[in-house]
């Protein structure tokens, strides 16, 4: 129990101090969105696409505005579900969220030989990929966490054990 009050907030502040981060100073983020949708596009055969298909993989060209206000919407989920578990409100759906909002990060810092040519980006495209898988682990090991309850599905077994017993 103390663990937990403790662990929770220390873990849920990479996210709430990335999400602020990505709000205040979006344009850095926003470079590394559009190269991996960039990526992404030139790896998508056209059959895939559609033939003719002059928009993305997503079927829509996002400005940089536009993709700067999703990477912006993004980082503010990242900062109140981070909050929402560090408070300890829904923690386990403020983790699943966590980790639904933390695999795109892990997409965007997947290696690229392309742009993996320079060793200094190289080497920073790997820890921000490492930290990013590091915190979708975390993130789902705080969601399973049961907090010493049974979960709902030895609940079930229990029921329907206990069912049966009275026939």
């Amino acid at each position: 129990m103390l663990l937990r009050r403790i662990a929770r907030p220390l873990f849920a502040t990479w996210f709430v101090v990335e999400g602020l981060d990505v709000v205040r100073h979006p344009a850095v983020h926003a470079a590394h969105a559009r190269a991996a949708l960039d990526t992404v596009d030139a790896r998508v055969p056209a059959a895939v696409r559609g033939a003719g298909a002059t928009r993305g993989v997503l079927g829509l060209e996002l400005t940089e505005r536009q993709l700067r206000s999703a990477v912006q919407a993004h980082g503010a989920a990242l900062a109140v579900a981070g909050g929402l578990l560090a408070i300890g409100k829904a923690p386990r759906t403020a983790a699943l969220a966590l980790a639904a909002l933390t695999a795109p990060l892990v997409v965007v810092n997947l290696p690229d030989k392309g742009l993996d040519r320079d060793p200094v980006v190289k080497a920073e495209r790997r820890t921000r990929l490492v930290r990013a898988v590091s915190a979708l682990g975390g993130a789902l090991l705080a969601a399973a966490d049961y907090e010493g309850r049974p979960g709902l599905t030895w609940r079930v077994q229990q029921h329907r054990a206990h069912h049966a017993s009275d026939d």
